[in-house]
């Protein structure tokens, strides 16, 4: 791949986010999604899937379960489900590699292929172009976008969930494991969205609440009109601005939509908000993005 310009460096300061295609070779992405096809042969249902749904008070417990099962998936490899794949008894309804939704949130530090390929050379120089000082990979997610019922992901800022203070540190690596279309649900973004902090936080609920996380604050209502699609090819690597408003629609192809993305916190000088659902623990304290 050709090297990042200053030029473009300043597009993604001006518009919040920056398509670099063919970021990453075919050997590559071919390399990672051979790994989640192990990966997801392997994987055991979890607990909180299985719990037969009958009373008011099981779903609860369920709930709660699904809920620490998300919010100690930080230093772990876990599973996350398209609604509707199970039956009561927690068996699969269709294949169980075309149900999972996505899979995180430390392949970045657990899985030696994505480790390769979040800290690989060319990602490093790319932090140095952006002038990162002390990056730090706090997260990392492998989403499958299936066909048919891989759902929306309504419009939103990455910075709502990864609180900084100040903002502005925070940062998506966005990479297209097969071809991003407007018909399998490519990103969309308002340009320019990144300049006006953000209006919601979710933060975790005090122990004991019905609910693990709560929102404080409100999203707007967004234009459609002012959204343009970002259709990026297999390898093609989409730089996110943590404050830059982006969605993506339903998939309503024929073909599944996977990408890996992690993202990276500026620590100098940051901090890391302790109402974040996410929080390093002592086994997986944020890993530097430099090696």
């Amino acid at each position: 791949m050709a090297s990042v310009t200053q030029h473009q460096i300043q597009k993604f300061y001006k518009d919040g986010f920056l398509v670099l295609e063919h970021f990453f070779s075919t050997e590559e992405c071919d390399s990672m999604r051979s790994q989640i096809q192990r990966i997801v042969a392997e994987m055991e249902v979890p607990p909180h899937c299985r719990t037969a749904f009958s009373t008011r008070e099981e779903e609860q417990l369920q709930a709660q379960g699904r809920s620490d099962y998300f919010l100690t998936s930080g230093d772990k490899i876990r599973f996350f489900f398209e609604k509707g794949v199970l039956d009561e008894k927690g068996n699969f309804l269709i294949p169980k590699e075309k149900s999972v939704s996505k899979i995180g949130h430390a392949l970045h530090a657990y899985d030696p292929v994505f480790k390769q390929i979040t800290h690989s050379p060319k990602v490093q120089e790319l932090g140095r172009k952006l002038g990162l000082e002390r990056p730090v990979v706090v997260q990392s997610m492998y989403i499958f976008k299936q066909p048919g019922i891989g759902g929306e992901v309504t419009p939103h800022q990455d910075a709502t969930f990864l609180h900084t203070e100040p903002l502005g540190r925070i940062l998506g690596f966005w990479i297209a494991l097969e071809d991003a279309t407007q018909e399998n649900g490519c990103l969309w973004f308002i340009p320019g969205s990144h300049t006006n902090g953000i209006t919601r936080r979710m933060v975790r609920a005090a122990s004991g609440a019905s609910t693990c996380v709560e929102f404080v604050g409100s999203e707007p209502a967004y234009d459609d009109k002012q959204f343009i699609p970002l259709p990026i090819s297999k390898g093609g690597l989409i730089l996110i601005h943590g404050e830059v408003v982006h969605k993506s629609e339903l998939n309503s192809s024929e073909s599944s939509r996977h990408a890996f993305t992690f993202h990276v916190m500026e620590a100098k000088g940051t901090t890391w908000s302790k109402e974040n659902w996410l929080q390093p623990t002592p086994e997986l304290p944020f890993p530097s993005l430099y090696t």
